[in-house]
């Protein structure tokens, strides 16, 4: 099967989670720009040419420009030349810089320095915002959500209820414990295009997924402190900032009995639907950060759905899993779907065979050796 990978890529710009940092590595591809800044820095220290980004850390710089890419609903090379990001060479960048500028005043000048406007409260995804009300016989609803500023309730008992019976529903916390690694295989969807998916899972915080393309396997994996990504013919890329975060919640192990621990702050939300089913929902905070949310199904008590978020310097870029089909795996009851969305796009993986308990040794997650990578074409070249 001919497979256009640029595409593929490009399905993979726009979702999250398991692979979201590897579009990072697309927008950074280029010898110069193929390592992930290093903790602590700048923009400006870790990039060439950062001129109305400058002092926000370098960690934030990629989700900044996901967040464009979803506020406009463009690709990379909008704005910028494919393996030469530092150049100015195309008009819509030096557009793109003059509304950064507009929109840090516009908070300072009318909001007291608070992000109540960004890219997405006039473009909402088109690369012109319109200027004339759209007449609609459909309700408006936003592709882009908001972070989750609804009353909640921090009553322990309202947190207590939601997570205790998803420990439940899964098989118990004895049971959770009895389970020390995972092995699933099965396939992950980008658009039209299905290929191989392997995943390695180890406690108490070791994780590994690897997609088979047509040209090498993309690798994504945590050890525990540290995480990085490999993708075929790119040096090895180490994750930092959000993507860190979130490779290291996907890796808990023994998440489900550990929610309380990882957050300073827990509350119960109002009653939500996801389509037609009613959910619970618990938002969770930590230290200044983007809050993350939990949506449990009533009934059965399993998480049905978590929403995170990246910051940035321009607003929060949104990532959402949705999982699905759980069955039974020595004695837990595991999800075999995940579907994970970010604004533009998503991408699905199905396992198709879960083994628990299977040996793996912890060199499976160790970081390959840094080697000389040639030269590498620009993207779409």
């Amino acid at each position: 099967m001919k497979v256009e990978f640029k595409k593929v890529l490009a399905g993979i710009c726009v979702a999250g989670a398991v692979l979201m940092a590897i579009a990072a590595m697309k927008a950074q591809s280029g010898p110069s720009q193929s390592a992930a800044p290093a903790a602590g820095k700048k923009t400006e220290e870790a990039y060439k040419n950062i001129q109305v980004l400058k002092g926000a850390p370098a960690d934030q710089l990629m989700p900044a420009m996901q967040f464009i890419n979803a506020s406009l609903g463009v690709q990379c090379d909008y704005c910028h030349e494919m393996g030469a990001f530092d150049k100015d060479d195309k008009k819509p960048k030096q557009i793109a810089r003059k509304m950064m500028e507009m929109m840090f005043a516009i908070n300072k000048n009318n909001f007291e320095g608070h992000r109540e406007v960004t890219c997405y409260s006039c473009h909402r995804g088109a690369v012109k915002p319109l200027s004339t009300p759209v007449i609609t016989d459909q309700e408006v609803k936003l592709a882009f959500p908001e972070a989750p500023k609804e009353e909640a309730s921090s009553n322990p008992a309202a947190v207590d209820r939601p997570l205790d019976k998803y420990v439940g529903a899964l098989g118990g916390a004895q049971a959770i414990q009895k389970i020390s690694t995972r092995v699933g295989k099965g396939m992950i969807a980008l658009g039209a295009n299905r290929f191989p998916f392997d995943v390695f899972e180890k406690a108490p915080n070791k994780r590994m997924s690897v997609m088979h393309l047509p040209n090498g396997d993309s690798i994504t994996t945590f050890d525990g402190s540290s995480g990085w990504l490999v993708v075929p013919g790119q040096p090895v890329r180490e994750m930092s900032g959000a993507e860190l975060d979130a490779a290291r919640l996907d890796a808990d192990f023994y998440f489900p009995l550990r929610v309380k621990q990882l957050f300073n702050e827990l509350r119960a939300g109002k009653s939500e639907k996801i389509g037609d089913r009613e959910v619970m929902s618990v938002l969770g905070t930590k230290g200044g950060q983007p809050p993350l949310k939990l949506y449990f199904d009533p009934q059965s008590g399993l998480l049905v759905r978590l929403l995170r978020y990246a910051e940035s310097p321009l607003g929060l870029v949104p990532a959402q899993i949705d999982y699905a089909d759980y069955r039974e795996v020595g004695g837990v009851r595991t999800p075999f779907r995940w579907t994970i969305s970010r604004p533009g796009g998503r991408f699905t993986i199905q396992l198709e065979n879960v083994q628990p308990n299977v040996p793996i040794d912890d060199a499976r997650f160790a970081k390959p050796a840094v080697t000389e990578t040639q030269p590498q074409k620009p993207p779409g070249s």
